[in-house]
C-alpha cells in the first residue's frame, strides 16, 4: 500500500488502540464474578521463536551507485510471519521489499510477493516514554505467509533523478536513495495453538464450554451478587475509582498518560494500586494462578468483572445486561438523561488474550492508560489475506512478537483485532473495558481505540462479518464513554504528517487511519464501508 504523503512518499496502515476505563467508586457494589466463574485451567504452550538474520548487498549498479540488499535463498527453522527492521526508527526505506518463501512439507517455491515498506504511521506518538525508550526500531509492515522453511528476500532501492545546470547546458542526473543501516529480516514463528485457542470460532472444549455456561451470571444481576467473595481484593476496596483525583485532576502526564504500575505489584488498576489486599481467593482462583505465569493472571484481572480469572473469552451480553453493567461500572458518571436511556450497543464476545495464548513474558511489565476513548481508529494489518480463520490466534501471536521483540514496542500496537470472520480479539493488555493507551495511529492514541483489521483491503473488500463486527464493538466501547458513532470529536495531534502537534482536529467519532496520518490504511476497500460501519454501529446503540 501506498501512502499519500505530500512528498510522494507512501505509508501504510496498521494499528488499533484502547483506553482505558475504571469504573467509578460506586461500582464497589458490583463485585466481581465469585470463585464458581473461574474458568477452567488450561496451562497455554507459550513457545514461539524469532530468527534475525543480516541483509547483505546482493549486486552493485555501477551506473547508480547503491547496492541491491537481501538474503539470499537458504534454508531457515519454520517460520509464518516475517518483517524487515533497521536501526533507527526515523528512517524511510524508500525502495521495494520483496520475499519468496518455501511451504513448508511440500518444497513449493512462492513467487516473490511485495512487503508493505511504510509502517512508521504506526506506533508510540512521540515524546511518549514507549517512543523515546531507546528500544524502538524502523521496520516494514509484518507478512503473513504460512508454515515455511525457506526464504530468500531482495531490498531494491528507489531511484531519484535530479536536474542539474551545467556550462554545458540542463543535465539529468540518476542516483538512489540511501537504504536505512542495519537492515535484518525477522522470521517469525508463532508457536502452537494450545486446544484452549479453539474458543477463538467457538469449538471450546466441553468443560469449558460447560463451566463458563453454567457460571454467567443472571441478567440484571451485578456481578458476584449477593455473594461477598471477590478475586483477594479486601472489601474497603472498590474496583475502581474515577480518573482524576478528588479535585478532579487527571493522574495522566502530559502526554496523556497514566499508569498501572509494575506487574510485579499490581493487577494494572490505573493508579497502580494493588488489585487485592491478599494473594489469596477461592481455591479455584489459587488453581488459576497456579496454573498461569503471574503476568498473565494480571492480564486476565484486568477484565474482571466483565469474565472469570483465566476466561479464554468474555462472553457477549444482550441489551439489557450490558446496560445493566454500564451502569454499574460508570453509573455516578452519567447524566440523569443518560441513566434513563444510555446509548450502548450490546457487549459483543471478545477472545481474551489468554484466549489467543498471549506470551504475557515478551510485553512490558504494567498497563498504561489514557483518560478516555473518544474515537476509533480502523486499520488494516497489511499482513495479507491468505490465513485461514483458524490461524487467525497464530497471526495476532506473530503481530504481537514483532511489535514486541523486533520493533522494540512494549506491547501489539492494536487495542483490538478482528479476523475476516468477524471474531473479536482482545489487543493491547490492560482491560478491554478500560481506555488503554495503545500504538496505532502515530499522533492520535491519547483519548482513543485502535482496530486492527487482519488483512489487506487495498483491492480486496472486507467480509460483511468483519463489518458487522466493527460496528458491534465500537458501538459498545465507544458507548462506555458516550460516544456517537456517527458523530464528530476534537482530538489533539502529537504531531504527524497531516496535523502539527498541537493543533485541534475535528474528526469522525469512527475515522479510519488516513484520517489522522497521510497512509492508504486500510485500504481503500476497508475505508469505503466505514460509512455502513457507522450507521449499524449508531443503530446498535439506539440511536
Amino acid at each position: 500500500m501506498r501512502g499519500l504523503l505530500t512528498s510522494s512518499i507512501g505509508v501504510t496502515c496498521a494499528a488499533a488502540l484502547a483506553l482505558p476505563l475504571t469504573p467509578p467508586a460506586t461500582a464497589a457494589t458490583a463485585r466481581p464474578a465469585p470463585s464458581a466463574e473461574v474458568a477452567p485451567v488450561v496451562a497455554p504452550d507459550l513457545s514461539g521463536s524469532t530468527q534475525s538474520l543480516p541483509l547483505t548487498p546482493l549486486t552493485r549498479d555501477r551506473a547508480l551507485g547503491a547496492a541491491e540488499q537481501g538474503v539470499p535463498r537458504r534454508d531457515v527453522s519454520p517460520f509464518s510471519l516475517l518483517g524487515v527492521v533497521w536501526d533507527n526508527p526515523d528512517a524511510e526505506l524508500l525502495g521495494t521489499v520483496q520475499v519468496r518463501t518455501r511451504a513448508a512439507g511440500t518444497g513449493t517455491w512462492s513467487g516473490w510477493q511485495d512487503v508493505e515498506t511504510h509502517y512508521a504511521d504506526h506506533g508510540a506518538d512521540p515524546d511518549t516514554a514507549e517512543r523515546v525508550s531507546g528500544h524502538v526500531r524502523g521496520a516494514t509492515a509484518p507478512l503473513w505467509v504460512g508454515d515455511s522453511d525457506g526464504v530468500e528476500v531482495r531490498v531494491r532501492p528507489d531511484a531519484a533523478r535530479r536536474t542539474e545546470e551545467t556550462g554545458r547546458g540542463i543535465r539529468t542526473r540518476t542516483t538512489t536513495v540511501p537504504l536505512p543501516g542495519g537492515m535484518r529480516l525477522e522470521l517469525i514463528d508463532p508457536g502452537k495453538d494450545p486446544e484452549s485457542a479453539t474458543v477463538a470460532h467457538g469449538d471450546r472444549p466441553a468443560v469449558a464450554r460447560e463451566e463458563t455456561e453454567a457460571s454467567r451470571t443472571p441478567a440484571g444481576e451485578p456481578y458476584g451478587g449477593a455473594d461477598d467473595q471477590s478475586y483477594g481484593r479486601s472489601d474497603d476496596q472498590s474496583y475502581g475509582e474515577s480518573y482524576g483525583d478528588s479535585d478532579g485532576e487527571s493522574y495522566g502526564g502530559s502526554n496523556g498518560e497514566s499508569y498501572g504500575g509494575s506487574d510485579d505489584e499490581s493487577y494494572g488498576e490505573p493508579y497502580g494500586r494493588s488489585y487485592g489486599g491478599s494473594y489469596g481467593g477461592s481455591y479455584g482462583e489459587r488453581a488459576v494462578r497456579a496454573a498461569i505465569a503471574p503476568s498473565a493472571t494480571r492480564a486476565s484481572a484486568a477484565n474482571a468483572p466483565l469474565a472469570p480469572l483465566g476466561a479464554l473469552e468474555i462472553p457477549a451480553l444482550d441489551r439489557a445486561q450490558t446496560r445493566s453493567e454500564l451502569l454499574a461500572l460508570r453509573g455516578s458518571e452519567l447524566t440523569q438523561a443518560q441513566r434513563a436511556k444510555p446509548y450502548i450497543g450490546p457487549r459483543p464476545r471478545i477472545v481474551t488474550r489468554r484466549g489467543w495464548s498471549a506470551d504475557e513474558s515478551l510485553r512490558e511489565a504494567g498497563f498504561r492508560y489514557t483518560t478516555k476513548v473518544k474515537a476509533a481508529f480502523v486499520h488494516h494489518s497489511a499482513t495479507g489475506n491468505s490465513y485461514k480463520c483458524s490461524q487467525a490466534p497464530s497471526v495476532i501471536r506473530g503481530i504481537y512478537r514483532y511489535h514486541v521483540r523486533s520493533l522494540g514496542w512494549r506491547d501489539i500496537g492494536y487495542n483490538f483485532v478482528v479476523d475476516k470472520c468477524g471474531t473479536i480479539y482482545e489487543g493491547r493488555a490492560g482491560g478491554v473495558a478500560k481506555a488503554v493507551l495503545g500504538a496505532h495511529t502515530l499522533g492520535f492514541n491519547t483519548n482513543s481505540m485502535g482496530i486492527a483489521v487482519l488483512g489487506t483491503f487495498t483491492s480486496t473488500k472486507p467480509s460483511s462479518a468483519t463489518v458487522k463486527a466493527v460496528a458491534g464493538l465500537t458501538a459498545w466501547k465507544l458507548g462506555l464513554f458516550g460516544g456517537n458513532p456517527k458523530g464528530k470529536t476534537y482530538l489533539k495531534s502529537a504531531g504527524g504528517n497531516l496535523y502539527p502537534k498541537g493543533k485541534n482536529v475535528r474528526l469522525n467519532v469512527i475515522s479510519g487511519h488516513r484520517d489522522g496520518f497521510a497512509t492508504e490504511c486500510p485500504g481503500k476497500q476497508l475505508y469505503g464501508k466505514l460509512g455502513s460501519a457507522r450507521k449499524t454501529a449508531a443503530k446498535y446503540q439506539g440511536r
